[in-house]
């Protein structure tokens, strides 16, 4: 019996150094071009899906590649790999931009390097590990984390401010805060991989932090709408 956690882990390293005040203080100007670079790539993934004809592998959130995989795991119980690839790499670099704003990181996100920022999420086999119909309702059983995350990202914008002037000051990011905006991160990466780019059947949990492994056979034979209960 292998102990298992959530199949979606993020975490981003802690900066236990000082931090670049002047880059801090200018950092939504600092930010531009990359969201420039990541809007186009997510442009990118719409425009093609609409002119080579597969309009169903549209972009959903950002270039998120979601009606082609969820019409693939309901129709033929299959994910393509290139996807899921596109789909990971795009929400690695989707979180280092957002790392970077959030004053997590003063250097500037790599289009390819992980830096400090770590996601990560298995391929999934869609016969075996996916239910092929529950892609369909994921969206409408994830809308009580999507009201929680609407709170969650105002009181992270706050904490974000707060950082700000204590980086200023200080140089440093106080942990707890860091914390804090790291789990927000973690709670959304969990919900997009659950209802989003549907790499897991697993209900997302209610909480900021990492989850504690339980035995596989545990997992394996629990409802996934039931599962947030004891997660």
């Amino acid at each position: 019996m292998q102990p298992t956690a959530y199949p979606i882990r993020f975490s981003v390293d802690y900066p236990d150094r000082a931090l670049d005040r002047l880059t801090t203080f200018f950092r939504l100007f600092a930010a531009i071009p990359i969201f420039i670079v990541l809007g186009a790539v997510g442009g990118a993934a719409g425009e093609w899906s609409s002119d080579g004809g597969t309009g169903a592998a549209g972009a959903g959130a950002g270039g998120l590649l979601f009606f082609g995989p969820l019409l693939m795991i309901v129709v033929r119980q299959k994910y393509p790999r290139w996807w899921f690839d596109w789909n990971l790499e795009l929400q690695r670099l989707a979180n280092r931009v957002v790392a970077y704003l959030a004053l997590m990181d003063d250097r500037y996100p790599s289009t390819d390097d992980h830096q400090s920022v770590h996601l990560d999420y298995a391929y999934p086999d869609a016969a075996r590990d996916l239910n092929r119909w529950l892609p369909l309702v994921k969206w409408f059983l994830a809308i009580p984390h999507y009201i929680v995350l609407v709170f969650l990202t105002i009181a992270a914008v706050v904490v974000v401010i707060v950082a700000w002037f204590a980086i200023l000051f200080t140089g440093r990011y106080p942990r707890g805060l860091f914390d804090f905006v790291a789990g927000v991160m973690r709670w959304q990466n969990r919900v997009v991989g659950y209802a989003g780019t549907l790499v897991t059947d697993r209900y997302p949990p209610f909480r900021l932090g990492e989850c504690p492994a339980r035995s596989a056979p545990e997992a394996k034979g629990r409802d996934p709408i039931r599962r947030s209960a004891t997660d």
